[in-house]
């Protein structure tokens, strides 16, 4: 099982992705000034899927608007090489197809750069632990882009469903409030259990499920309409 920073001691490992110089700078020395660990930079796409599997970061800074790759396919590569690691985006558009795209393609939250020092500190910290992370007024919008996509006609289901993944019922109560949008510190105090066991049920039903992150998780609980119970 790939360690991350919950079951490490110590700082947040990150990674921040830009093409400005500047700001790439500024934005690394910043987090590394508030505590975490600024394990590696890149300036465009190619050198980032690189760079972040030597580097194995917690949490990839990223932004959309890369030379060599697009941000959108550095985050697919990332993601689908180390399942465990979170991609924050850090982007200037605020455009609604930039944001379900990044999503789709595995990011776990979306942060405009218009955000403050304060703000991409907590936001990274939430990424680590798996919440996703959205500039107000986005977050709708992801789930409202899920909802229609879950209520469009799909594939033919197999209605035996003989080899469907059994979740035990606190499973399913945890997935019930994840679709709900609440964050893991939140579904902890409504469950009146920890942080770090939410987590672990989390981590418990993407296994059962083969899916890759919380985004996709989301997904699978609306399609079966687990948000309106």
């Amino acid at each position: 099982m790939t360690e991350t920073s919950a079951d490490r001691q110590g700082p947040i490992r990150v990674m921040v992705v830009d093409d400005h110089p500047m700001w790439r700078d500024a934005v690394a020395r910043d987090l590394a000034e508030s505590g975490f660990e600024v394990v590696a930079t890149a300036g465009d796409g190619d050198q980032a899927v690189r760079r972040a599997k030597a580097a194995a970061p917690d949490v990839l800074v990223l932004d959309l608007n890369l030379p060599a790759k697009p941000g959108v396919q550095v985050c697919k590569e990332v993601v689908a090489a180390n399942p465990a690691l979170r991609v924050l985006v850090l982007s200037a558009s605020g455009e609604h197809a930039d944001v379900l795209e990044a999503v789709k393609s595995g990011a776990t939250g979306y942060l405009l750069k218009s955000a403050s020092t304060g703000e991409l500190q907590d936001a990274v910290r939430r990424t680590a632990v798996g919440d996703p992370v959205f500039t107000p007024g986005l977050a709708g919008l992801v789930l409202g882009e899920y909802r229609r996509l879950a209520s469009e006609p799909g594939p033919a289901p197999d209605t035996g469903e003989p080899d469907a993944p059994r979740l035990t019922d606190r499973e399913t109560e945890v997935l019930r409030l994840v679709a709900k949008g609440l964050s893991y510190k939140q579904i902890a105090e409504r469950l009146v259990i920890s942080h770090r066991t939410v987590q672990n049920h989390v981590q418990n039903t993407l296994g059962k499920l083969q899916l890759h992150n919380r985004v996709e998780l989301v997904r699978y609980a609306i399609e079966r309409g687990l948000d309106d119970e």
